[in-house]
């Protein structure tokens, strides 16, 4: 641990700043001059530095493993985290799983420690702003032993702004304890299109009254545990059939339907004091006919953004390895364009030294100028200044201790999670089930790999909950394409049970999950289905006695789930988004803010 007093961060800065309170929208002058004093001492390449937010491997900031050290080489040119700053003078770092920099809260903490300890030996200390994707849910970059909570659509059947503000605030204040001060979240996304293939459960709905409600109370969970919030994607990926990672979305809203639909969120983000905004990869030609992504669009992130919509925060690219800000310009000028659109964030380049090198080059040359520059490192300050990392960037052993994963956060999200569990489907009362009348339980289903990479399968995990609820339940993971051979075990396996529970993953009119809940329908044992990610899949199956939406794999939602089943918690959840027919689209089966009770 790196034991480094308040009052020496702020003098290793030099005269750096004396924050506002972590809910202030904005610093007050002095602190304004004191940041501006800071940009002034900077040299080019570190202000160049500042505007980038990097991965970087390994579990230590100056210790890696030899492999993370390889990786570093090969990507980064530079063997640690601290040799990166030194080099890149880096302004962010994102922790990632796969990058090995998330292994228990312990070490997350040591890592952020020695990050900040290397950004502060630099000639202008500036701290760094650590971020990450912890959306909860189906996006969740840090697992147990921290708190997992319900994903936004969950949060969205529950409908509460409490809820949804307590969520994020424990979120929040773990993040803040692992050294974590900016989240990529929330998804301020209006999710319109059943078939959206990278939103979906992730949105909390498709009302964009109820999604504005929501986004503002989980920024005053975040932004009051002291963490960045981070309204996105910009503006709007709610209604795309294609994924951004993999191509290019074209948004066919047109600008009063943008106006109406996508905007009202990030309104409400902005009026909450959304320390940043995230932008998309998508076109959107009613608000740039350029057809040019919206990453890169000076119309949308300066001309609607910044000018009509009056946000003067920070504004970050989603990441820039994805395929569809890379489609139509190479790696070297995306950084150059996006800056000059009007963004102060370059996210995870897939090359930093070409990224970093295009933009210090077009400063060199004249395309941007210094004075661009200036106004986005000095954002980037303000942002680090609101949330204390000049006061203390750094965390105890001590601080994790008391805050991260602790009884009290476990309870709430449990009692948050019950709270959103639906019910769609219970035909002649079948549920609640009861272990006197239907004790022996079959689990059969979908096994994805959980977001956390510490949780579930999901049929375990559901097996599990039953049998402390007192029933005989046995697990069989059948996948999310299961084979014929496959079905036929769990055909067999049913016979002699009581119920059979089917988790259900995303299913399409041509998925094998619909012919494994045919075959065990036809059994004659009573099939209960649960919706393990999307609530659209009762739209493609019939014949099952009841039918509920978790709205992710967690093992919190799935608890919460068995709970309903056995009828110790009552469905109170209720749809944010509508259930339409998956023969004809016109014709809605589960409207809006439907959900069973008993």
């Amino acid at each position: 641990m790196i034991a480094v007093t308040a009052a020496a961060v702020a003098a290793a800065a030099t005269g750096a700043v004396t924050p506002a309170a972590a809910h202030a929208p904005g610093t007050d002058a002095r602190t304004e001059e004191r940041l501006r004093r800071i940009v002034g001492r900077m040299s080019l390449e570190e202000k160049v530095g500042q505007v980038f937010v990097t991965r970087v491997y390994g579990h230590s900031a100056t210790a890696p493993d030899q492999a993370d050290v390889d990786a570093n080489l090969r990507e980064l040119g530079v063997r640690t985290a601290e040799e990166l700053i030194a080099r890149y003078h880096v302004g962010g770092i994102i922790y990632f799983a796969w990058a090995h920099n998330t292994r228990d809260p312990h070490q997350i903490a040591e890592l952020s420690n020695g990050i900040q300890a290397a950004a502060l030996a630099a000639r202008t200390p500036v701290p760094v702003l650590i971020s990450t994707d912890q959306e909860h849910g189906a996006v969740c970059r840090i697992g147990e032993p921290a708190t997992l909570l319900p994903g936004a659509m969950a949060l969205g059947a529950g409908g509460s702004p409490a809820d949804t503000r307590k969520a994020a605030r424990i979120a929040g204040t773990e993040l803040a304890a692992l050294g974590i001060r900016q989240n990529y979240a929330p998804v301020a996304d209006v999710n319109v299109n059943p078939a959206n293939p990278v939103i979906g459960v992730r949105s909390l709905g498709s009302d964009p009254r109820a999604v504005s409600a929501l986004v503002t109370a989980q920024i005053r969970g975040y932004q009051g545990a002291g963490v960045a919030a981070t309204a996105k994607h910009f503006p709007g990926h709610g209604d795309t059939a294609v994924d951004s990672h993999y191509g290019l979305p074209v948004i066919t809203h047109t600008r009063e339907q943008w106006s109406e639909l996508d905007a009202p969120p990030f309104r409400a983000a902005i009026a909450a004091g959304i320390d940043a905004i995230m932008t998309a990869h998508l076109v959107v030609p009613a608000l740039d006919p350029s057809e040019d992504p919206a990453t890169l669009s000076h119309p949308i992130l300066t001309g609607v953004l910044r000018e009509e919509l009056g946000y003067d925060g920070v504004v970050v690219t989603d990441a820039l390895d994805m395929q569809g800000v890379r489609t139509k310009y190479g790696d070297e000028r995306v950084p150059v364009l996006a800056l000059k659109a009007g963004v102060d964030q370059l996210l995870n380049p897939p090359r930093l030294d070409v990224a970093w090198n295009a933009v210090l080059g077009a400063v060199r040359d004249g395309e941007l100028t210094e004075e661009r520059l200036d106004a986005s490192v000095l954002r980037i300050l303000r942002l680090k200044a609101r949330r204390g990392l000049f006061a203390d960037p750094y965390t105890t052993r001590a601080e994790v201790d008391a805050t991260v994963g602790t009884a009290r956060h476990l309870a709430e999200a449990d009692r948050i999670a019950e709270r959103t569990t639906t019910l769609l489907v219970n035909e002649d009362g079948f549920l609640p089930l009861s272990p006197a009348s239907h004790g022996k339980v079959l689990v059969v289903g979908a096994d994805p790999a959980s977001p956390s990479g510490t949780t579930g399968p999901p049929t375990t995990t559901l097996a599990g909950a039953l049998r402390e609820l007192g029933f005989t339940a046995t697990a069989l993971s059948t996948g999310t394409t299961p084979t014929a051979a496959r079905i036929d075990e769990a055909v067999a396996a049913a016979a002699g049970q009581d119920a059979v529970v089917v988790g259900t993953y995303n299913l399409n009119a041509t998925s094998p999950q619909r012919t494994l809940v045919e075959r065990l329908v036809a059994t004659g044992v009573p099939v209960v289905t649960v919706a393990i990610r999307n609530p659209y899949d009762v739209a493609r199956i019939s014949g099952q006695r009841a039918t509920l939406a978790a709205y992710s794999w967690t093992d919190v939602e799935l608890r919460a789930a068995a709970r309903v089943l056995a009828g110790r918690a009552r469905p109170r959840g209720r749809l944010p988004v509508p259930v339409r027919s998956a023969t004809d689209p016109a014709v809605t089966l589960y409207p809006v803010g439907f959900g069973l009770s008993y």
